[in-house]
């Protein structure tokens, strides 16, 4: 799994990105709502806390289940449909709803591309599907090092693009 860094910051910049480069009308998408969507980007890893919970505080002995439930296309579906069902009465609600799946979707992405894999068709297959860029490129720190190169591009592009040393 890339670290939940990598996950909040990647979709915050994916959204971030799109807001500056693709939307003509910039309040159609606030910097608070790219700031939930960087978090949905952490929601499939709630599986996590989740089992410390079961297994240390409330003492069930249940099997480690990261990446089941959570890593999947009916995960995602939940959210598109609730999006979909305040679409005609709630666009303010049903935008949020997308940018949630969004976020989540773009975990699953982030998973199948850097890690291992996901097995998004689970339950009905438990295939897992992955391009394990990480296992492949076998560089220790690999995934630390993308981290900070990201980063410091992004900012860069929000200085040139907003000026932001001026806030300092």
């Amino acid at each position: 799994m890339p670290q939940a860094v990598v996950h909040v910051l990647f979709t915050i910049i994916a959204l971030d990105l799109f807001r500056d480069h693709f939307l003509k009308d910039k309040k159609k998408l606030p910097l608070h709502y790219i700031f939930i969507g960087g978090v949905a980007g952490l929601l499939p890893d709630i599986d996590v806390p989740l089992f410390w919970v079961l297994h240390n505080f409330l003492g069930f002995d249940v099997p480690f289940f990261h990446r089941i439930f959570t890593h999947t296309f009916l995960f995602i579906l939940l959210f598109l449909v609730a999006a979909l069902i305040y679409f005609d009465f709630n666009r303010k609600v049903s935008k949020l709803f997308f940018i949630i799946t969004f976020g989540i979707a773009f975990h699953l992405f982030l998973d199948w591309f850097f890690t291992g894999g996901v097995a998004p068709f689970y339950p009905f297959s438990g295939a897992v599907y992955g391009l394990n860029v990480f296992g492949m490129i076998n560089l220790p720190l690999a995934a630390e090092g993308l981290e900070a190169i990201v980063l410091l591009a992004w900012l860069w592009h929000e200085e040139k693009l907003h000026r932001i040393s001026d806030f300092i």
